[in-house]
């Protein structure tokens, strides 16, 4: 490096650093603290941790992950990335969340995601743990957001109350993660609603929902409620289904509400129409059946054209296909993404991107490609 240019950042301002400093990685962060002084103090600043991730995903971590402890309590939003099928990683996560557990107040928002395979027969059970220590009323934390979407590990109705009781000013809570169980009845649903007055973000699987908890949601002193992510599996053939006159009168209290949808491979098709209702207001909509889906496509377009940005199907080809999807390019003018695992005709894109305004990017192949198949960006 040129003396003038090493020179230059000895007179970088310490609050020009701390900004560069806040959009690096924590390696980064942990390589910018080691060079000298003037860097150690940008980074050592407060601002900088507010939002933080944290990749667990070598053995050449201790060093860093150690270090770690002196800017935890200055941590807000927190994103901790995994590999769980290695034991280190685990134990990492675990002494992080162990710690925050014992000296961050100001922790707002935690997110956990698992891209590894669960070893056989672990199932989460020490990180969970650590989860119940951080919501021990005694560490006064108050979390405002929380996402377990992508942690595979199954969520239980203890857990979940103890959550919704130890912070009472949710905003957001995700745990449709997708796990082959659900453990969370509707009752503990209902409960997290009535205890988390300010909730106006909720992810469950479908299992969780009831009447009950829709009667909840339509209480004359409940406030905005604006997101529902709703994740259906096998057992949801089971389940009651909510009726219309339900969604209505939740539609009616929260006009603003938005519904995203995903169906499993695991549900039965002759379930599906009885859960989508007409009147639902759907934003995104997974069918990840691999079946014939032309009839579910066309109810789509009829009954969801003015709400739906996101479509993803996995279905098998055909003609019919390929008019129901051209039908679906022509009203649904206000998709942002539409995706779909399997071969369709050249006019099925060229109708997409011409009605499609707001398209931003699209899955659509007209020939056969090695998975996994590469999204289209619209320029």
């Amino acid at each position: 490096m040129p003396a003038s240019t090493s020179e230059f950042w000895n007179y970088v301002p310490e609050e020009i650093l701390v900004h560069i400093f806040y959009y690096l990685s924590l390696r980064d962060r942990y390589t910018a603290f080691q060079v000298c002084k003037h860097w150690a103090a940008a980074v050592s600043t407060s601002s900088v941790w507010h939002f933080t991730e944290i990749s667990c995903d070598s053995e050449n971590e201790e060093g860093m992950l150690q270090s770690l402890h002196q800017f935890l309590s200055q941590i807000k939003h927190l994103k901790i990335v995994l590999d769980q099928s290695k034991e280190i990683n685990r134990k990492n996560v675990t002494h992080i969340l162990d710690m925050l557990a014992r000296q961050n107040y100001k922790l707002q928002k935690l997110c956990i995601m698992c891209k590894g395979e669960n070893p056989y027969f672990y199932s989460g059970q020490d990180i969970l743990q650590s989860i119940r220590n951080i919501c021990q009323r005694e560490n006064q934390i108050d979390l405002q957001h929380i996402d377990f979407r992508r942690m595979p590990f199954t969520l239980d109705d203890g857990l979940v109350g103890l959550i919704a009781t130890s912070c009472p000013n949710l905003r957001s809570l995700f745990i449709n993660n997708r796990t082959l169980v659900c453990n969370v009845k509707p009752e503990t649903i209902r409960e997290v609603l009535n205890v988390c007055p300010q909730l106006s973000t909720l992810g469950v699987y479908y299992a969780s929902l009831s009447n009950d908890v829709f009667a909840e949601l339509i209480k004359p002193e409940r406030g905005a409620f604006t997101h529902l992510d709703i994740f259906c599996e096998r057992l949801d053939k089971y389940i009651p289904v909510i009726s219309e006159e339900l969604w209505a009168a939740v539609i009616q209290k929260h006009p603003q509400l938005r519904v995203d949808l995903e169906f499993d491979h695991t549900v039965p098709a002759w379930k599906i129409p009885r859960i989508l209702k007409p009147n639902i207001p759907v934003g995104t909509l997974q069918l990840n059946t691999f079946t014939y889906m032309v009839n579910q496509v066309k109810f789509v377009t009829s009954s969801y054209s003015r709400t739906l940005k996101k479509l993803v199907l996995h279905t098998t080809p055909s003609d019919d296909l390929n008019s129901s999807l051209i039908d679906l390019a022509r009203k649904c003018v206000n998709l942002t993404e539409i995706i779909c695992y399997c071969v369709v005709s050249q006019e099925v894109v060229d109708t997409f991107l011409v009605h499609c305004p707001s398209l931003k990017r699209y899955t659509l192949k007209i020939t056969k490609e090695r998975h996994p198949w590469k999204p289209t960006v619209v320029q």
